[in-house]
């Protein structure tokens, strides 16, 4: 059992404090602006894989906009209040303040009038400087197609990546083996390949495609390892030579009183995605004031997530303050076929897939077995403090949904089809912020949320959040703010605050004590649940930043079987502690260090406790092509319960958030490499030790003979 107790934690943040203020003596306190890191960006991603206990996401449609703003910044001059939205840096008021100031004094000549504004204060202008600049000139939306084609930017970018170690999916069977368990080996190779291209001409002009072919999967169907023909012909023909997965856009936007035509594939996002909202959105984290969510209407999907997307075509017309957005959405996904009828058309299914992996022999026949049909619409009036909208969405599927009911699910979606309407609001007055979405889908059931966001002091902010899911409220195309992976059977009050008492100290908070009226999986009760977090910054100059964070979160599940042969509820307590510190001790080099503690208890079983702490090194000299970033960590933990997440740095267009269990060690190097101004490379290697497994991902088809998991990447992206 790992041991450490909270004294040993009280004297490392005394001797990390103390080592901070000592290091304030010898750095002067910088007036000068500069551009910062994404520390915060990487905690709610961290929160996110945290909460979904998914590592595998891919966030590129979530942050696409920050990494697009990164290559060319909005000109603070030109900005509407959707180009500030998409930052996910401003609240609505500070929005409205700078666009009140610049309406009111002119033109900004230089970012620092930003220190001037209400609510901008250092740390606020140092998040966006990555991302905005000053200018007087203007590029104009309305633009010929020689214009376009001579300023616009062309983007290819190819990566690949594998495991270097042998996996038992890749291993050799014979066919009587096969036979007996046809899931037992993947189909493909081992490799990962991803490929993208995309023209873009400022924000107004998008298309590309995008192709991928994850770990497993058939590349070449001449290459297929098992070539048995009774496996051929058991899958049916399912294989297909080249990518698994293809994705293609056009969009245009803001182009005369069009402000949005979307063909191909896309997503679409409204209110505070209660009703319709296609992708991932951030959730609770050290952001307290990002609770409320900045709906985008249509724009282009650039990821690879196989399932979080619409494919067809939409349009928001906008005339003065009004918009009306139509979109239609066909496509094939995945499913569990149940019955077929006698002629062999699918009659009904027990589930859908969501993995978009299609490497073994199940996964390909679940492939594309049904059609989803989704159109429907949003209008919105929106004015320079008052926006509301209305959004009606119809969900159908090409054969009935049967779902293996269980008591826990006995509300849930089980049908062919579904709709929904929803009203939404956001309103801005003086230093409050109200918004909020109501919702109802076809069955009667019903989803509220309000909350308001309260600037009381450019130095103090509240939010309130409070949402009412019901138990039998269906939408497959939600993800309002919740603690469950869905807007459903929950109740909730948020309260979070963030003060600044001083210019190098931040202080959040939040509290949120949900509810589930209803059963839930592995919770044969209703139940409540509590979940807070504090958290300290000091940034005392621009070369050094350290926060300490602490948060608890305790839900209720059911007792473990070997217990007790009665299925009753208990608590599940889980605290962790960390300590991030990130720091310059040269011009071009950086180092960041983390200490994070976790304890995890079930009941009355033992509590579980883990740690993990690394050092990074990142060199990154402006005057150089290359820039290198390393890791090592060290990592232990009593159970997998009791896993700890952390954010890696990747390549561009790439998002890691592993997570560390039992003990070891991981290490991994990052090399960026700029070989001319229009040709990128990243090589990343990454290993991981386990000192107590001798078998990695035991019973898995990733499993490894040995306690070393390795894995290759590399990337280029050429712009022309």
């Amino acid at each position: 059992m790992l041991q450490y107790n909270k004294q040993n934690i009280i004297h490392t943040l005394i001797f990390v404090f103390l080592l901070t203020f000592v290091n304030n003596k010898t750095v002067a306190q910088d007036t000068i602006i500069q551009k910062t890191d994404d520390s915060q960006i990487q905690q709610q991603l961290e929160n996110i894989a945290e909460n979904t206990e998914n590592e595998e996401s891919d966030y590129t449609n979530l942050l696409d906009a920050l990494q697009y703003f990164k290559e060319h910044p909005i000109n603070l001059n030109k900005a509407n209040k959707e180009d500030l939205e998409q930052l996910l840096i401003l609240s609505d008021i500070e929005i409205n303040n700078l666009l009140n100031h610049i309406e009111k004094n002119g033109k900004l000549i230089t970012i620092y009038e930003l220190q001037g504004i209400a609510g901008f204060d250092l740390q606020t202008i140092q998040k966006l400087l990555p991302y905005v600049r000053v200018q007087d000139n203007f590029s104009s939306a309305h633009f010929t197609l020689k214009e376009m084609f001579k300023d616009g930017q062309n983007m290819v970018m190819f990566r690949y990546a594998r495991i270097i170690e042998n996996q038992k999916g890749f291993s050799d069977i014979d066919s009587a083996s096969l036979y007996s368990s046809k899931n037992s080996r993947y189909i493909g190779s081992p490799d990962k390949i991803y490929l993208r291209y995309r023209f873009t001409y400022g924000t107004n002009v998008s298309w590309g495609f995008t192709a991928d072919k994850d770990q497993g999967e058939l590349f070449f169907k001449k290459n297929q390892k098992f070539n048995y023909d009774w496996y051929n012909k058991e899958l049916n023909s399912n294989q297909k030579n080249g990518f698994d997965f293809y994705s293609a856009h056009f969009f245009l936007r803001n182009i005369r009183f069009v402000k949005a035509l979307a063909v191909g594939d896309y997503q679409a996002t409204f209110g505070q995605g209660l009703t319709m909202w296609s992708g991932l959105a951030f959730g609770k984290s050290a952001m307290v004031m990002n609770v409320k969510k900045s709906a985008t209407g249509l724009r282009p999907y650039t990821s690879v997530n196989e399932n979080l997307f619409l494919r067809g075509a939409a349009t928001t017309i906008g005339i003065k303050k009004f918009e009306a957005t139509a979109f239609v959405s066909r496509k094939k996904i995945d499913a569990n076929v149940a019955d077929t009828t006698e002629t062999g058309e699918i009659a009904t299914i027990s589930s859908i897939q969501e993995t978009g992996y299609h490497s073994t022999f199940g996964e390909l026949q679940d492939k594309n077995s049904i059609t989803q049909t989704i159109y429907g619409g949003n209008i919105s009036y929106k004015g320079k403090r008052l926006t509301l909208g209305v959004t009606a969405v119809n969900y159908e599927l090409s054969t009935d949904y049967v779902r293996g009911l269980s008591l826990y699910n006995k509300f849930e979606f089980s049908s062919k089809q579904n709709s929904n309407i929803g009203f939404d609001y956001n309103f801005v007055y003086k230093n409050f912020n109200f918004f909020g979405e109501q919702a109802r889908s076809q069955n009667g059931g019903l989803a509220f949320l309000n909350g308001v966001y309260i600037s009381l002091d450019p130095k103090l902010a509240l939010t309130i959040l409070h949402r009412n899911y019901q138990k039998n409220y269906q939408n497959l195309m939600s993800n309002g703010f919740a603690e469950s992976t869905t807007a459903a059977n929950e109740k909730g009050l948020l309260l979070g605050i963030t003060a600044k008492p001083m210019n190098t100290i931040t202080l959040t908070a939040y509290f949120d004590r949900f509810e589930f009226p209803w059963l839930r999986y592995q919770t044969n009760a209703p139940s409540v649940g509590y979940d807070y977090l504090g958290q300290i910054n000091y940034t005392p100059s621009k070369k050094f930043d350290v926060y300490f964070r602490v948060r608890s979160r305790t839900r209720y599940k059911n007792t473990p079987e070997d217990i007790s042969d009665i299925d009753f509820i208990v608590p599940v307590k889980q605290t962790n502690y960390r300590l991030n510190l990130s720091y310059s001790i040269l011009p071009s080099v950086k180092l960041k260090n983390r200490i994070e503690l976790i304890d995890y208890k079930k009941g009355d079983l033992k509590t579980q406790k883990g740690y993990i702490v690394y050092q990074d090194v990142v060199f990154n000299k402006l005057s150089s092509p290359l820039s290198v970033t390393l890791r090592y960590a060290l990592f232990q933990t009593d159970s997998y319960d009791a896993r700890i997440y952390a954010y890696e740095s990747e390549m561009v267009g790439v998002y890691s958030i592993p997570s560390f269990y039992y003990k070891g060690s991981r290490f991994y190097v990052l090399l960026n490499y700029n070989l001319t101004r229009r040709i990128e490379l990243w090589v990343r290697y990454s290993q991981t030790v386990f000192d107590n497994k001798k078998v990695i991902s035991e019973g898995s088809l990733n499993e490894i003979q040995g306690n070393t998991r390795s894995e290759i990447k590399a990337q280029i992206r050429i712009k022309f």
